[in-house]
């Protein structure tokens, strides 16, 4: 069928299209990469006219046209699904709040909530011969925002990977209201970071010795996993897996080391399964129009019995800070909110569960502050404010530079006692004096 003539007839420019939007209006900024450019520009340029629009994303990779004003946020209100750097700016300027949430369970926040999104407008890729538009790498939670929209306004990028998968990946033109062709600007990126420092890997080296062949992959985004992925690229370990929330850079290059066929997946064989990817052109070009890839709705990737199904699932994360009660902070410092809850404890609870599997949160043991002071991570009790992302009961393995410990089955002076063996030497003596006010260290061990 030919789909030319739906496609011109739905065909305008930017600027007509955002006229459908009105003051009090919840409006979809669709997701990462699939974020508006030449939407949001248009938008942008209505500003005066315009009050109260509530606006939905996260992870944004450029500031939205709409926040360059002063006043900006006397006119739009940013709400996060997770925080970029960008995000946390605009938080700061009173402009932005973050949405707590469980990653694996956002699809179904849109078929519940209260206030619907009027207007969704979302960079895809460009309309396929079956009159579908791709959703890039960022299939997430997309079909739900457009299920629950009244108007779906898609904006066409030609450098948007085509990302397969089989299912809630992109949405056809008979659900399209309007249609906009973009500038074509290039793909968010968001690097790796700098080369891995010395802690890094000696971090990284301690969880590869943990992974079997035949492990299914997690990893979180940051240096940590990334040293992680770049010592499996060049390790002997063979068979690997992949089923994890964000696809990273760190992926393609232990898939280019030959380490990655799928072979021993329970599920989803030879496939990896990946619910948004953000990197570099690199990773961009690998995803597109490959076959191996699968990406997915995060529902499926996220749920704990997606993961618990697959074999030896190591699942690889970061942490802000811990407490000696074996609580994770990986969101905020303090009541600074710095990312989100994201699905760190779906994998946490999901690689648990998993026959054979392993989840890592993984910190350097101190950190400097912007004065210069050495700080622990591994601190008496979170510092007030901060946010519990998993909760001590749910915490599996903990490493530092210093060693890793296993938390699961200990009662609170064994937890004091092995997380404070991993801290920084230079705050041992404080962490011990510590937990004997918290009544959690037994004199015969000290």
């Amino acid at each position: 069928m030919d789909y030319s003539k739906e496609y011109t007839q739905k065909l305008v420019t930017a600027d007509e299209a955002v006229k459908v939007i009105k003051s009090g209006d919840w409006v979809d900024y669709g997701w990462c990469t699939g974020t508006p450019d030449a939407l949001d520009k248009a938008l942008a340029k209505r500003t005066d006219e315009l009050k109260d629009i509530k606006l939905r994303g996260g992870i944004l990779l450029k500031v939205p046209a709409i926040f360059e004003r002063e006043d900006a946020g006397e006119h739009f209100t940013w709400n996060s699904w997770h925080m970029s750097g960008i995000e946390r700016k605009l938080i700061a300027k009173g402009c932005a709040f973050y949405a707590p949430l469980r990653y694996s369970e956002l699809p179904r926040y849109y078929y519940d909530l209260a206030d619907k999104d009027d207007v969704a407008m979302f960079q895809v890729a460009p309309m396929d011969k079956h009159g579908y538009f791709n959703f890039g790498p960022n299939a997430s939670h997309m079909m739900a925002v457009c299920e629950t929209s009244k108007k779906i306004i898609v904006e066409v990028n030609e450098n948007m990977p085509r990302c397969l998968g089989g299912f809630e990946n992109g949405i056809h033109i008979s659900k399209v209201d309007l249609i906009v062709e973009g500038e074509n600007p290039a793909i968010g990126e968001m690097g790796g970071g700098g080369a891995p420092t010395d802690v890094d890997t000696a971090v990284a080296k301690l969880i590869v010795e943990e992974i079997p062949n035949g492990a299914c992959l997690q990893l979180g985004i940051g240096g940590m996993p990334n040293t992680v992925g770049s010592m499996i690229a060049d390790s002997d370990l063979k068979d690997l897996g992949v089923h994890t929330e964000m696809y990273v850079d760190a992926f393609v290059d232990i898939a280019k080391a030959g380490k990655i066929n799928g072979s021993k997946k329970n599920i989803d064989r030879f496939r990896q399964a990946y619910a948004f990817g953000c990197g570099t052109k690199k990773m961009y070009d690998y995803l597109d129009e490959n076959p191996e890839l699968l990406s997915a709705p995060v529902s499926y990737t996220n749920d704990i019995r997606s993961i618990s199904a697959l074999d030896n699932f190591i699942s690889i994360n970061n942490a802000v800070d811990l407490d000696l009660f074996g609580q994770i902070n990986a969101e905020s410092a303090g009541i600074k909110q710095i990312s989100g809850a994201g699905g760190q404890l779906d994998f946490v609870l999901g690689a648990y569960l998993s026959n054979g599997g392993k989840s890592f949160i993984c910190c350097s043991s101190t950190f400097k502050t912007k004065d210069g002071q050495v700080k622990s991570r591994i601190v008496p009790t979170l510092n007030p404010g901060s946010i519990v992302t998993d909760t001590r009961a749910n915490t599996h393995y903990v490493v530092t530079e210093y060693g890793k410990v296993n938390l699961k089955g200990l009662s609170a002076w064994q937890r004091a006692e092995a997380l404070i063996s991993i801290a920084h030497p230079d705050f041992r003596d404080e962490l011990i004096a510590e937990a004997e006010k918290l009544k959690i260290w037994r004199r015969s061990n000290k």
